[in-house]
């Protein structure tokens, strides 16, 4: 299938268009050379794509919403068994009668978005242009349970450095696509799409867009996209920048012994092995069994919100209080893009994917990533990899551990992430 689809602005049409043109895409991939630089047969679009939800799709997610049927709790209110559901049936009635998702609408549409298909997988992204004398193209890769509107308070200050206080110097043209299957990056049909397919697909579009080389940051499994074009693509790589360094075989290897954690690390050692115990049953229902899963959170918008809104709490810098972290309008964003996309069930899959489809190195050399890096470290996120193992795995240039945050830094940390980021990609700019 070649690159482009006729443009269309409203996501429902889309959807069905690419239900159509994308049955062709489970057949097997004929293998690349890893060693040529092709070009795409087109050049990619401009294709404009406005965000621009059907009512009756709203009304029927107050309906659902209304007729929630809770399924009872007690002895919770440390959230020990799960999401408590006093807060959780807070949350559904503000959705269903308060939450303003036109609102939002209107915020994420402030953006240049685009769509296209590369390899018949459907692509949504965000594209905008720096200003400054010579702004460095960047890639903004997120995770899940995240969309790509997890990112949208870098863009901005990243794009426009001077209207925020910065030095236009410091300028990026920024692109924030949707991982594939996550919110507009849909309907997926194509198998087999995990992170490392993934990171092929970013360096096709961004060479679509005209940038052979340029410069990648990734939190949570974006940052194991973002690991691997710095692997597997350094040469094309300004650099990369990530909040969660991990062995890029950690689905299947695990991660390093306790013995590489020096004595100042044991917290992070323990907040890391505690994950792993008690934190990871998402993963590896995710990782065995989504489409079972999907049919429960495909059709209750309530059950879906209890989902993510545990991981929401659990994994950021909020000390139980999630509304510490997230409004109740940015989580309930989150919450709507997956349920207007009907996305839960291919998000949910790329730990299925990544987990059947182990990883496998382009190369031998070490570090394994080569591409310049720069690791920003959140203190209370739930996994943290020791400095030691970092700087032999990675072409480390900078770390940093900030004094706050959790998991979700663009959205915990915006300010101080987005100064991270500046600074390791000045020495870089050549």
């Amino acid at each position: 299938m070649g690159w482009l689809n006729p443009f269309v602005t409203n996501f429902h049409e889309w959807k069905q268009i690419t239900r159509r043109t994308t049955a062709d895409s489970n057949q097997p991939r004929v293998p690349r050379d890893e060693g040529v630089q092709r070009k795409p047969e087109l050049e990619l679009g401009k294709h404009p794509f406005r965000v621009n939800i059907p009512d009756a799709v709203l009304v029927d997610l107050r309906r659902r919403l209304s007729k929630t049927r809770f399924p009872g709790d007690f002895g919770n209110d440390q959230w020990s068994y799960g999401t408590e559901q006093n807060y959780l049936s807070e949350l559904v009635r503000y959705w269903e009668k308060d939450f303003d998702w036109r609102a939002q609408e209107q915020a994420i549409n402030a953006f240049s978005h685009y769509r296209t298909s590369i390899e018949g997988v459907p692509i949504h992204f965000i594209h905008e242009r720096g200003r400054g004398p010579r702004p460095i193209p960047l890639i903004l890769s997120h995770g899940w349970p995240w969309t790509f509107w997890d990112m949208n308070k870098l863009i901005r200050p990243l794009t426009h450095p001077i209207e925020f206080g910065g030095d236009p110097r410091d300028a990026f043209d920024v692109v924030v696509p949707s991982l594939p299957g996550y919110g507009f990056s849909t309907p997926l049909t194509t198998t087999g799409i995990e992170y490392t397919r993934t990171a092929d697909l970013w360096v096709q579009l961004m060479e679509g867009l005209g940038y052979s080389r340029f410069a990648a940051q990734g939190c949570d499994l974006g940052a194991f996209v973002t690991s691997q074009l710095g692997h597997k693509y350094a040469n094309r790589m300004i650099g990369i920048h990530i909040t969660f360094p991990m062995p890029l075989d950690a689905n299947t290897k695990g991660l390093p012994p306790p013995s590489e954690y020096s004595d100042d690390e044991q917290e992070a050692l323990q907040r890391t092995l505690n994950f792993a115990q008690t934190g990871n049953g998402y993963a590896m229902i995710q990782s065995t069994r989504p489409q079972t899963l999907s049919y429960a959170m495909h059709d209750s918008p309530a059950g879906m919100c209890a989902w993510f809104l545990e991981k929401r709490r659990d994994w950021s810098d909020c000390d139980g209080d999630v509304e510490r972290a997230f409004t109740k309008d940015e989580l309930l964003t989150a919450m709507t893009l997956y349920w207007v996309s009907e996305s839960f069930n291919s998000a949910a899959r790329f730990y299925y994917e990544s987990t059947h489809h182990p990883w496998t190195p382009s190369h031998t050399r070490t570090p394994v990533v080569e591409a310049p890096t720069g690791v920003t470290i959140m203190p209370r996120d739930v996994v943290q990899m020791p400095r030691r193992w970092v700087e032999q795995y990675y072409n480390l240039q900078r770390w940093t551990i900030l004094p706050a945050g959790g998991h979700f830094a663009p959205m915990e940390q915006p300010e101080r992430l987005i100064e991270e980021i500046r600074a390791f990609f000045r020495p870089l700019r050549g």
